[in-house]
């Protein structure tokens, strides 16, 4: 049965939600209809889906009141035939209008659901926070906005977007352990732009806890049979609504994903030109040059579930030399002329615009244009106006006034001093190095994780806590990148023909086969447990650099 077939099998009622409810099996659709309503009912009594007045956006139902060019053709012909009676129901607001609707235009932000997934909010409390995504998926399409959910807990570069069909097995997956307190709301909520429309979807027990928050949405299990839950009691503001919950075996396949509509196979993405992907930040993003040395892709990887957005070419007009993410922009350093300047896509970087740098008036030794364009993008940092770039083995900052400092040594590859390496860069371990760290040739760093060898063979891991592991890489394989994520610790290692990719832990070694060959150097995430790695020219490939689990496939179009 295909998406369209079971839409039709639903009732007119619950056709509004029809897209949303789509992703869901028919019988899943109809099971939780109630609760949609319900919700949406709640949810728009408190805060219209449309505005009052603004741009006109159509048409959204019939009302009892409004201008007479609004009233139905009906009422006219009962004007027509029977005058007394149109009077009559005039007088006694009887007659159907047509119900305008606007679209404020003062509203660009996202529609954020913060939802608690902890163990207080299993069961039907998750079937609320289902039925209350499908209202809110509606809501944000009314508004042009994008859909954000934000798991309490996880930090915001985390937070699950995409479209629907991909974006709720990923909020079904995102069981926690723990609950979740005021203060992971505070954090949430802290995280949000201005202009952003939120709701939090948790019990009973946190709302407490909250007292004064708007669009809480609350749900708690209030009728119980022998099966399980029955009802639920349905809280936003001083609204209280109990309804029916699914069949208990129809509420349990779903919570297990048995219920949703499987999201159509993923299939390698194509973009105009991919070549020499990095991981140039700690953030969950890719980056990679495109067609021409003025081109960028950029791919984003959500950094719980590894589950990728759409790769985005990004055009600046000059070659870039470095470039990096900073909230929800992109910022890239670009060589134009005799000068190196800012670009952004997104929000301007700042009330002025940034000076840039006259390399003709600086000490900078800029290296070899053309050898820096032919390797991966540089990182760069950009904060309160200063902008920092690793540059031929050194750190160097730029002030908004376009002075220049050294920063000091960058990590760089030991076969290509003109280059940088997250892999070599001492800033990620966070802190004071022991001197028989500093003092070693060997050395690999990942975001608060150091790893060193005096003969490449015996390797000792030290984090930030104190904690020290010892690995072996057999075969002398070349130690290309360390992996620190939790208590979990690993070496990525390339055997000595550059082709075999294994993944070194103390407990046991696993070739990373599916990610093995290519000719060029593969890299390995400074703080998440990925690996990137271009196996032929224009065809890129992310996996996990723990089992070899392939991520993302991009390859450049034909």
């Amino acid at each position: 049965m295909t998406t369209a077939q079971s839409t039709r099998l639903l009732p007119a009622a619950l056709a509004p939600w029809s897209e949303g409810l789509s992703v869901l099996t028919p019988a899943l659709a109809l099971a939780i209809g109630p609760l949609v309503r319900r919700i949406d009912t709640l949810i728009t009594e408190r805060e219209p889906r449309t505005a009052r007045s603004g741009e006109p956006d159509g048409y959204g139902g019939l009302t009892r009141r409004g201008a007479l060019d609004q009233l139905r053709p009906s009422e006219w012909l009962l004007a027509d035939e029977l005058p007394e009676e149109f009077l009559r129901r005039l007088t006694s607001r009887e007659l159907l209008y047509t119900a305008p609707e606007f679209r404020d235009l003062g509203a660009r932000g996202r529609v954020v659901v913060l939802v608690d997934t902890g163990p207080g909010a299993a069961g039907a409390a998750r079937l609320v926070q289902l039925a209350a995504l499908v209202v809110l998926h509606r809501r944000a399409a009314a508004r042009g906005a994008e859909l954000v959910v934000g798991v309490l807990g996880d930090p915001p570069d985390d937070w699950l977007t995409g479209e629907l069909p991909e974006l709720l097995p990923r909020w079904l997956d995102a069981r926690r352990d723990t609950e979740p307190d005021a203060a992971a709301v505070a954090r949430a909520r802290a995280a949000l732009d201005a202009p952003d429309e939120a709701w939090l979807l948790t019990t009973p027990v946190l709302a407490a806890e909250l007292p004064g928050s708007r669009r809480t949405l609350t749900a708690d299990p209030c009728g119980w049979s022998a099966a399980g839950a029955t009802r639920v009691r349905l809280a936003l503001g001083p609204a209280v609504a109990e309804l029916p919950l699914p069949a208990p075996d129809l509420a349990v396949r779903a919570l297990r994903g048995a219920e949703f509509r499987r999201a159509a196979q993923r299939v390698p993405m194509a973009v105009g030109g991919v070549r020499l992907p990095v991981f140039n930040s700690t953030l969950p993003i890719l980056l990679a040059r495109g067609k021409t040395a003025d081109h960028l892709v950029t791919t984003k990887l959500n950094g719980a579930t590894r589950q990728p957005g759409r790769p985005r070419t990004h055009g600046f007009g000059y070659p870039v030399v470095a470039a990096a993410s900073v909230g929800r922009r992109l910022i890239a350093l670009v060589k134009a002329a005799d000068r190196l300047e800012l670009r952004s896509i997104g929000r301007p970087l700042g009330p002025a615009p940034w000076p840039g740098v006259d390399l003709g008036r600086t000490a900078l030794d800029l290296p070899d244009l053309n050898a820096l364009l032919a390797g991966p993008v540089l990182p760069l940092t950009f904060e309160d106006g200063l902008v920092s770039v690793p540059l031929a083995g050194r750190w160097w900052s730029f002030s908004a006034t376009g002075e220049l400092r050294d920063d000091g040594p960058a990590g760089t590859p030991a076969d290509d001093p003109t280059a940088f390496s997250w892999a070599r860069e001492p800033r990620l371990f966070g802190g004071e190095l022991p001197s028989e760290v500093a003092a070693a040739e060997r050395l690999v760093f990942a975001k608060h994780a150091v790893a060193w060898s005096p003969d490449g063979e015996q390797w000792q891991v030290l984090l930030r806590d104190g904690t020290r592991t010892r690995l072996v890489v057999p075969d002398g394989a070349e130690v290309i990148g360390l992996v620190h994520h939790g208590p979990t610790v690993a070496l990525i290692t390339c055997s000595t023909a550059g082709v075999l990719l294994r993944s070194v832990r103390p407990e046991s070694t696993r070739t990373l086969s599916r990610l093995s060959g290519g000719t060029t150097r593969p890299v390995v995430h400074p703080s998440l447990p990925l690996i990137v790695t271009e196996p032929a020219p224009g065809r890129v490939l992310v996996g996990d650099a723990l089992t070899g689990q392939i991520h993302l496939t991009v390859r450049s179009a034909t």
